[in-house]
């Protein structure tokens, strides 16, 4: 069987933001045994599982990402919509934007520190949209 939903994310500052909740709530409920899909239907935010306990991991992230790719760097022709933006399709490209996760006893089969992130890498982003496909 295959259930899919769409939801709408309100609009959240750059940076990773858990998104488990989300996940869970769209559902009655998670079957006992399946897997989720989750994709990002955009190209300046992504999608990914990581650490769930330390904060430091994100701040460390959002660092690392944005010595790889300065907002504003002379060398970008995509420039019309904003410093931010070539920057975050790059950010996009390297982080994906979907996910499969196993369920396991009507729960994401998750490892103990891990939880799934929406990747803000725009300023202002606005809404977004993930389509959530759980098949079972």
């Amino acid at each position: 069987m295959v259930e899919q939903k769409e939801i709408t994310l309100k609009p959240m500052s750059k940076g990773f933001h858990n998104i488990d909740h989300l996940i869970l709530n769209a559902f009655d409920k998670l079957p006992e045994i399946g897997v989720i899909t989750i994709f990002v239907k955009h190209t300046s935010a992504a999608i990914m599982i990581n650490e769930n306990a330390d904060p430091d991991v994100q701040t460390d992230l959002q660092s690392l990402l944005n010595k790889m790719a300065p907002e504003g760097a002379h060398y970008y022709t995509h420039t019309m919509e904003g410093t931010d933006d070539m920057p975050a399709h790059f950010k996009s490209t390297i982080f994906g934007q979907s996910l499969t996760i196993p369920i396991t006893d009507h729960n994401l089969n998750l490892g103990t520190w891990q939880s799934v992130f929406f990747c803000e890498f725009r300023n202002y982003g606005g809404n977004r949209r993930i389509v959530l496909t759980l098949n079972y």
